[in-house]
């Protein structure tokens, strides 16, 4: 296979062979995928173990990638972490230009990466992600490291259109007992933003054996967690000449999403926001508006 220059991390070579995968290796690249930040800690006989696969299945995986074996794979891996972490950013980022200049390539280069995700975006998947929201008992939103202000910005907004929207992200060790009362009728809104938590896994697959459906948000286009997810909605956050990712659209479809419920369970929300605000009055928590 003919890698592309976008398929130059280990990650993204995998993502882009996954069709073309057996169903062995597919099982090998999920575990890759999901594992993907702690891959250092593995060798190739415990990543084929957790695949359930043989150890000659992994060595044929890592040639098909373009790697000699599984040595060179992980050092491709050590080497793409190091150039992706904001201390290797801040030495490849070099700015000329005046401050004003670059703020004014910043704004642009959000608002064309919002036009050009808005194009790329499926309304078919929206929809669905909305019919999830409006069907679940419960909205259990979980989020970590770069992806937990956008999980915030979602627990926040849906919690005021709608009731039972619980932060996973403040359990503080306690997640077993707030998913006791997890059922088939509810939806996990999970947010995946390189660089990613080895944890979000495992509490989906926590909150999935109770039944619970997953609303994935991503900017991964392939990846084990998107595979287990009722619905996934991407969002390419990588900003390949800045110091960070950047999150727009993710913020821009959150704000959607919740907005539109709102209009869509109008009579519901709207109690709601009559509550919340008559609260607000009883609490006296609020500077008053001019």
């Amino acid at each position: 296979m003919a890698w592309t220059e976008a398929a130059s991390s280990p990650e993204a070579r995998v993502r882009q062979m996954y069709g073309d995968l057996s169903g062995a290796e597919r099982k090998l690249a999920d575990v890759v995928l999901a594992r993907h930040d702690a891959l250092l800690g593995y060798t190739a006989t415990e990543l084929a173990q957790l695949a359930g696969t043989s150890k000659s299945t992994a060595a044929r995986f890592f040639r098909r990638a373009g790697f000699s074996g599984f040595d060179e794979f992980r050092q491709q891996v050590r080497a793409h972490h190091t150039r992706q972490s904001p201390l290797a950013r801040m030495a490849q980022v070099q700015r000329k230009d005046s401050m004003a200049q670059q703020l004014h390539a910043h704004l642009h280069q959000d608002a064309q990466r919002l036009t050009d995700w808005a194009d790329a975006l499926a309304a078919a998947q929206v929809q669905a992600a909305l019919a999830l929201l409006a069907r679940a008992r419960k909205v259990w939103v979980v989020g970590y490291r770069h992806s937990q202000v956008t999980a915030g910005y979602a627990q926040a907004l849906l919690a005021q259109v709608r009731s039972d929207v619980i932060s996973l992200n403040d359990a503080s060790g306690r997640e077993a007992e707030l998913l006791a009362s997890a059922s088939d009728r509810d939806v996990v809104l999970a947010v995946d933003f390189r660089r990613r938590s080895t944890r979000l896994p495992t509490v989906l697959a926590a909150a999935r054996s109770t039944g619970a459906q997953v609303l994935l948000l991503t900017d991964a286009p392939v990846s084990a967690l998107a595979l287990q997810a009722r619905v996934v909605l991407r969002c390419g956050a990588s900003d390949p000449e800045g110091l960070f990712d950047s999150y727009v659209c993710a913020i821009s479809l959150i704000n959607f999403l919740a907005g539109t419920f709102a209009t869509h369970s109008k009579a519901g929300t709207h109690a709601r926001l009559q509550r919340i605000e008559q609260l607000h009055a009883v609490l006296d928590d609020l500077e008053p508006q001019l």
